[in-house]
């Protein structure tokens, strides 16, 4: 039998390409990839601006996948703020292992600046309060806590000095908040470097307080 001319080119001819199977994520690991976009989509467009639509679509879901993890837009808000704010907190329990006060203000606020140099995203959703969050689910409850941390350091400076150590928490949220928003600041700038920015910190805070007043009163009076 004569072969037809071309049946072995036909032979030959490969077969068209298979689409791979599209791996399907387990419960956790969908849970963490909608947890990593909200992250994202809060940090740029804050909680009001922000949509479970848009949330879905980047992660290829329907909608239902979103509500059935977190019931919603405030419980995915919430989740994201919760993990920022113990993030940051464990950044700087760590980072406080000095023993002279003044190394511990400098480890705090290069704690803090580094945080926002590595967590961007993170920072700006912390930092955009959201009328839905209570005091404890925010940028302030984790300057708060700090602050607290702080108190604890100033007031054993205080009595040792002769001050009044009821005055501790006062300095200690002032102090807490000139890092923050200078942190704040920082994060638009990035100039200059965070190191120079914790060391000019400290250079106000530090010889500010070595040179307290016992019972400071105002400059002018009525």
């Amino acid at each position: 039998m004569t072969d037809v001319p071309g049946n072995d080119r036909a032979r030959r001819r490969p077969a068209p390409p298979t689409k791979p199977s599209r791996v399907r994520m387990s419960a956790t690991q969908r849970r963490e990839q909608l947890i990593a976009i909200a992250r994202q989509i809060f940090a740029e467009r804050g909680f009001d601006a922000t949509s479970i639509e848009e949330v879905a679509a980047r992660a290829k879901v329907s909608k239902p996948v979103v509500y059935e993890h977190f019931g919603g837009k405030e419980g995915l808000y919430a989740v994201v703020v919760d993990r920022e704010v113990r993030s940051l907190l464990d950044r700087i329990t760590t980072a406080l292992t000095a023993g002279h006060p003044r190394e511990l203000l400098e480890q705090a606020a290069l704690t803090l600046l580094t945080y926002i140099e590595e967590e961007t995203s993170g920072f700006r959703v912390l930092v955009r309060e959201s009328p839905l969050m209570s005091a404890t689910g925010n940028f302030s409850s984790v300057m708060n806590d700090v602050a607290h941390q702080v108190e604890h350091i100033l007031g054993a400076e205080f009595s040792s000095r002769g001050y009044d150590p009821k005055l501790a928490e006062l300095y200690s949220q002032a102090l807490v908040g000139m890092v923050a928003l200078t942190g704040r600041w920082w994060l638009e700038v990035r100039q200059p470097r965070k190191e120079t920015v914790a060391a000019h910190l400290v250079n106000l805070a530090w010889n500010g307080l070595s040179h307290l007043h016992m019972t400071p009163g105002p400059i002018t009076s009525d």
